[in-house]
């Protein structure tokens, strides 16, 4: 089994090339919820859904979450209703939305949820969240406290943030399922996700942590940071508020002392040295993924990083 330790549209290319580069039923995502939120009365969780859309092949290419080709008439009839509608989403997006509301209004956990939401849109991959209890993330900016969504979507990541919290964290407990495929784990894949507010929730999680550096298992993390700017999003912006250098340096600082190696790109090839003093394997090869075929690429050259043949 291949664990993997996902975000939302920062992993899902990196998933897609790990799901072509072996066989999908051997891959465990492990997935964050702490941009989980309620939105119109509904459990929205914008990562888990990116992630499953991506297996699907229902993910919207242009966009990066949502699905393909999706339409929004309901957006519209709600503005006209006067519903704040600045966390935009489509109609088919909606229904995944409706029916894991009703699900966990049953009493279903958030697991069982995601189980059923991926094994209906035929993903061969388990997709776990990360706990089934609500962990959110928070930041701190001049204005007060802000929800990622708020920071990321309604304020456009403007406010300078000054503190980065996982509320509920600390009562959590990892999802049924995830501490035993850390220590069973072939190799565990830290895909190139946000390490504040991707990452970070998920080791917020009470356990998971120290699964991780128990686990016999080799860990492989491919760096979000190219360069010193983020691939996408405010990553860079994030570990700075954090006190954390943006580069491939800050990204194994973090997932210290449990990171065995770290992929990087090209452009970053002089911080090999600088990785290898700190006990981090470098692997320099060509981090972006511009098309299903670098995609695939970058899969294997993980999987050869953690030793794991395809």
């Amino acid at each position: 089994m291949i664990v993997a330790l996902a975000g939302g549209t920062g992993a899902a290319k990196l998933l897609r090339g790990l799901a072509r580069a072996t066989d999908p039923a051997r891959l465990l995502v492990v997935g964050n919820t702490g941009d989980d939120l309620e939105w119109w009365g509904l459990h929205v969780s914008p990562d888990l859904d990116s992630v499953a859309y991506a297996l699907a092949g229902l993910l919207d290419p242009g966009r990066g979450w949502g699905v393909r080709d999706d339409t929004f008439e309901c957006l519209g009839a709600m503005l006209r209703f006067g519903r704040e509608t600045w966390f935009r989403l489509g109609d088919r997006d909606l229904a995944t939305h409706l029916h894991r509301t009703l699900l966990l209004r049953e009493g279903a956990p958030l697991s069982l949820v995601t189980r059923r939401v991926a094994e209906a849109l035929g993903v061969r991959a388990q997709l776990l969240p990360m706990s089934d209890d609500p962990v959110r993330t928070v930041l701190r900016t001049p204005a007060g406290w802000l929800t990622l969504e708020e920071f990321f979507v309604r304020e456009r990541c403007g406010p300078t943030v000054r503190e980065v919290a996982y509320r509920g964290a600390e009562a959590a407990r990892p999802a049924p399922g995830v501490l035993d495929a850390l220590a069973r784990a072939e190799a565990v894949v830290v895909c190139c996700s946000n390490p504040v507010t991707s990452i970070g929730p998920i080791l917020a999680v009470p356990g998971i942590r120290a699964a991780l550096e128990a686990s016999p298992a080799p860990v492989v993390a491919v760096s979000p940071i190219v360069g010193g700017r983020a691939v996408s999003g405010p990553a860079a912006q994030l570990l700075a508020a954090c006190g954390v250098e943006a580069s491939a340096l800050g990204v194994a600082q973090l997932y210290a002392p449990w990171l065995d190696a770290l992929v990087l790109d090209r452009v970053d090839a002089a911080l090999a040295p600088a990785l290898e003093r700190r006990g981090v394997h470098p692997v320099v090869a060509d981090a972006l993924m511009p098309d299903a075929e670098a995609e695939l690429r970058l899969a294997q050259v993980t999987l050869d990083a953690a030793g794991v043949a395809a």
